[in-house]
């Protein structure tokens, strides 16, 4: 029996009537449901820490700033190092950081905001394995077997995303706002951000840098579709570096230091999506030579 021929019985064996996929839908439904409420929960009762942590890049940032000399600079490394705890941060007079919030209601409601938020990311990998095991009846074997990777791809490269943010993009964004703090003449600029505001701005980048990185994700996956090809990929560099720059100029906030933190990274992303691309293609082939597809 041929490849094509075998795809089409794996095709027939999984049909079902319209009444149990629906079943079988509203019961997949209900179980993210669940997780993402559990996940609402527990990251609720912890959104105090978490808030702590989101803030850090901030704090360590202005005890850099405060230690530099009068007109000095802040070393990127040490910056960078010292976000992610490898070296000693300068201690300032302890109220280096402030943030504020003036409505009754507001951190609360930033609590729950940041709680649903880490609550579709904790329990992403239940929201896409309940996913892909409704649309794997629907799938071939191997469109099965190249499906499963991208459910590892995809968070992974979500949370190298959101380090670059934490580690990178937040506290240079936070050193460039401090450095915006204008005082003499008795006339004083200070930055004082409002916890929501904070919390909208980490949310902006961790979504724009995470949704972003997935692009060898979404170029394979249509690569494996046969909707594009490597070449064309390869063609279309030039535009692609146009549209790099326009979305970074879009999903960053009003600073050339985020475009350029976003643009290098998604440019070299779109250069591993044509390898990707590549070695799909090279795999199909082969599978068609042996297939006598394909000579």
């Amino acid at each position: 029996m041929s490849r094509p021929d075998r795809e089409e019985d794996e095709i027939e064996a999984s049909r079902a009537p319209l009444m149990d996929h629906l079943i079988e839908l509203r019961g997949r439904l209900v179980v993210c449901v669940i997780a993402f409420v559990v996940g609402f929960i527990g990251c609720f009762i912890v959104a105090d820490p978490i808030y702590v942590f989101l803030v850090q890049p901030f704090a360590v940032a202005a005890q850099f700033r405060e230690a530099a000399s009068p007109g000095g600079s802040v070393s990127p490394f040490d910056l960078i190092l010292g976000t992610a705890g490898l070296i000693p941060v300068p201690r300032g007079d302890g109220e280096t950081v402030n943030l504020i919030f003036t409505a009754p209601l507001e951190f609360l409601i930033t609590k729950m905001k940041l709680a649903a938020f880490g609550a579709v990311v904790v329990t992403f990998p239940v929201l896409a394995f309940q996913i892909y095991r409704f649309v794997a009846p629907g799938l071939y074997r191997n469109e099965r077997g190249a499906f499963l990777p991208f459910l590892i791809a995809a968070p992974l490269l979500f949370l190298v995303g959101a380090a670059m943010v934490y580690y990178v993009m937040l506290p240079f964004v936070m050193l460039f706002s401090l450095g915006q703090q204008v005082t003499g003449g008795g006339i004083s600029a200070e930055l004082l951000p409002k916890v929501s505001d904070y919390l909208n701005l980490v949310m902006a980048l961790l979504l724009a840098f995470g949704l972003c990185f997935q692009l060898p994700v979404v170029m394979t996956l249509l690569g494996t579709a046969g909707i594009v090809s490597s070449s064309a990929l390869a063609k279309g560099r030039k535009y692609a570096i146009v549209a790099i720059a326009v979305v970074a100029a879009f999903v960053t906030p009003p600073d050339p230091i985020s475009q350029v933190m976003l643009g290098i990274p998604l440019v070299l992303l779109y250069e591993v999506s044509i390898w990707c691309v590549r070695l799909i293609e090279l795999r199909r082939r082969k599978r068609d030579i042996e297939d006598g597809l394909a000579v």
